[in-house]
C-alpha cells in the first residue's frame, strides 16, 4: 500500500457537478473529472484492506456486496497514487472490458462495500475508475489490439447491450469469429437508447464499437433475428450463438382509462429523445435542449408530467422531462420512504436501504422547490378529455399489511384515500418483465416462471444444443456491471464448450 494513512490524511473528493439549473439546458454529461492530484490523493485513501469487500461481489442478505466483476481495485487504486496509469488500466481492463460504461453508469457496489464506510467517507473508486480508462484512451494504450491467431470456430451474439457486447468482445479476444446482430440501427442496446446522453454520451459507445471493429468483430445493424433472420439459418451458419436480447418487455399498469393518449413506456420516452438528439449529428454533438424540435421525439415541454416508478428509470425520466421544459414534473413511489441513514437492521458491508436522491430528482427540486416523489401512491384510474388525452389521474395511497391468504406482505389501498392530479403526459418507468417472447419462440428454449431464459443454476447453456444466453434475459432486469459479468462468464461457457478448455 503506498500511503498507509491516506484515508486519514485526505477528504473524500468526487467529481463535481454543474449546477441543476445550468445543466437541464443541455443534454452533455455534467460532472467536471478532478485534476491529476486530486485523483492520486483518492488513491491514496484506499486502505488495501485485508478483506476488501469492494472487490468481493458476494451476495449478503440476498443483496450484492461489492463488485460483481471483482474488479481488482485496492490494486489499481494503488497504482493511481503511484501515478502508474497504464499498469492501473491493465489491472482494470482485466475484469472489466467497459470502465468507460460502468465509471459513468454503475451505482458502484464497490464503494458500497469500501471498508472506509465504517468510519468516515468511501474511497472515490467510480471516479478513479474513470480517470484511469480516459486517460488509457488520450495516451493510446486502450488501442485496438487484435488476436494474433484465429481459431476458425463462428459465434454470433444476438443483441449488442453490455452483455452482447462483453461476450463478444471476450471471445474475439480467444481468437474466434464473432458476428453481434443488432435490430437497433446502431449498437449498445439500452446503454444506448435507455441511458439518456447526461449519463453516458453516445460518442462513448461509438468509441469503444470502433475499437471492437478494428479488433474484428463484426456489427449487423437493423436485424432483428426471430424476424427479419431466421434462427435456424444463424444455426447452421455459427458453431455457437449467444441470445443476449435483453429484458425489453415492460412492466404495465392495468387500470381503467390507459387507453388514453399521452400515456407512454419510460423507455420508448427516452429512446425518442436520444434518437431526436442524434438524428442529425451535428446536432448530437451541441446536444443543447432548445435544439429538440416540435415532434421529432415525445415531448414534455409545457406539460404536467407524472412518472410512475421510482427507480433509476424514473429518475432518468425525471431529468429527461426538465431538459424538455416540463411545466410540472410528479413521481409515484409505491413503497415507503427509505431512511436517511442504515438501520442496525442494514449493517455494513450489505447494500445500502437508504434513501437515494439523483440527479433527475435533484433537478426537479432546485426548479420547482421540492422532491418530486410521493411514497406509498400509486394510479387507480386515468380520465380522459373529450379527444381521448390523458388530463387527470385519481390517485391512492398505500398501506404495508399481510395478505391472508398469502401470509406474504404486500401494498394495499387505503380505503378512501384517493385524490385527483391534473397530469398531460404519464411515463410509466415500473420495471420489466422478462425477454420478449418471439425471439425465444424462434430458437425454441425453454423459459422460466419469471419470463426469462431457462438454464441449469450457474450456468449458461440453453435447452437448445449450441444456444447459450447472457444478461438481462437470462438473470432478469438488473445493472449493467452484471450484464458485463454474464456476459464474460457466458462467453467462457461457449469458449470451453469449442476448445475443452
Amino acid at each position: 500500500m503506498g500511503k498507509a494513512t491516506g484515508f486519514l490524511d485526505y477528504e473524500r473528493q468526487d467529481k463535481k457537478a454543474e449546477a441543476p439549473k445550468e445543466r437541464i439546458s443541455h443534454f452533455r454529461e455534467f460532472h467536471k473529472p478532478l485534476t491529476e492530484e486530486e485523483q492520486k490523493k483518492q488513491g491514496a485513501r484506499c486502505m488495501d484492506c485485508g478483506v476488501p469487500f469492494c472487490q468481493a461481489g458476494m451476495m449478503i442478505a440476498g443483496m450484492a456486496s461489492g463488485c460483481p466483476l471483482n474488479n481488482l481495485v485496492p490494486e489499481w487504486n494503488d497504482l493511481v497514487y503511484h501515478g502508474n496509469w497504464q499498469l492501473a488500466y491493465d489491472r482494470l481492463h482485466k475484469t472489466n472490458n467497459f470502465p468507460e460504461f460502468t465509471s459513468r453508469v454503475c451505482p458502484a457496489l464497490c464503494e458500497k462495500a469500501c471498508t472506509c464506510n465504517l468510519n468516515g467517507d468511501p474511497v472515490a473508486t467510480r471516479s478513479n475508475e474513470y480517470s484511469i480508462i480516459e486517460r488509457a484512451y488520450a495516451e493510446g494504450y486502450a488501442a485496438p489490439k487484435p488476436p494474433k491467431t484465429r481459431t476458425g470456430k463462428k459465434v454470433a451474439v444476438i443483441g449488442s447491450g453490455p452483455s452482447g457486447l462483453a461476450a463478444a468482445d471476450q471471445l474475439n479476444k480467444r481468437g474466434h469469429l464473432v458476428t453481434v446482430y443488432e435490430r437497433e440501427d446502431k449498437a449498445g442496446g439500452l446503454l444506448r437508447y435507455g441511458i439518456p446522453n447526461m449519463k453516458l454520451e453516445k460518442h462513448i459507445i461509438d468509441r469503444k464499437i470502433a475499437v471492437m471493429e478494428q479488433e474484428g468483430v463484426t456489427f449487423v445493424y437493423n436485424c432483428n433475428v426471430g424476424k427479419d433472420k431466421k434462427a435456424a439459418e444463424l444455426l447452421k451458419e455459427y458453431d455457437r450463438v449467444i441470445l443476449a436480447c435483453g429484458a425489453k418487455n415492460p412492466r404495465d399498469i392495468k387500470v381503467p382509462g390507459r387507453d388514453a393518449k399521452g400515456i407512454y413506456f419510460a423507455v420508448d420516452f427516452l429512446t425518442s429523445t436520444t434518437k431526436a438528439l442524434w438524428a442529425d449529428p451535428e446536432k448530437g454533438k451541441e446536444a443543447k435542449a432548445s435544439l429538440l424540435k416540435a415532434g421529432s421525439c415525445i415531448s414534455a415541454k409545457g406539460k404536467r408530467v407524472m412518472i410512475i416508478g421510482g427507480g433509476d428509470t424514473g429518475n432518468d425520466c425525471c431529468g429527461t422531462a426538465m431538459r424538455h421544459g416540463a411545466k410540472s414534473v410528479l413521481q409515484l413511489e409505491m413503497m415507503p420512504k427509505a431512511p436517511e441513514e442504515r438501520l442496525p437492521s442494514n449493517p455494513w458491508p450489505e447494500w445500502p436501504k437508504i434513501l437515494k436522491t439523483d440527479y433527475g430528482q435533484e433537478e426537479v427540486a432546485a426548479v420547482f422547490g421540492k422532491d418530486p416523489r410521493v411514497y406509498q401512491t400509486t394510479v387507480k384510474e386515468f380520465i380522459k378529455d373529450k379527444n381521448g388525452n390523458v388530463c387527470k389521474a385519481v390517485l391512492v395511497k398505500l398501506e404495508s399489511k399481510v395478505d391472508e391468504k398469502s401470509g406474504r406482505r404486500m401494498m394495499a389501498e387505503v380505503a378512501g384515500s384517493e385524490y385527483e392530479v391534473a397530469v398531460d403526459l404519464v411515463l410509466i418507468a415500473a420495471g420489466f418483465l422478462g425477454c420478449e417472447e418471439y425471439v425465444t419462440k424462434a430458437f425454441g428454449v425453454e423459459r422460466n416462471a419469471r419470463t426469462n431464459v431457462q438454464t441449469e443454476p450457474g450456468a449458461y447453456a440453453t435447452s437448445v444444443k449450441n444456444v447459450y444466453t447472457a444478461g438481462d434475459m437470462h438473470r432478469g432486469q438488473s445493472l449493467v456491471v452484471w450484464a458485463i459479468r454474464e456476459g464474460r462468464d457466458a462467453a467462457r461457457a461457449v469458449d470451453y464448450s469449442l476448445l475443452g478448455y
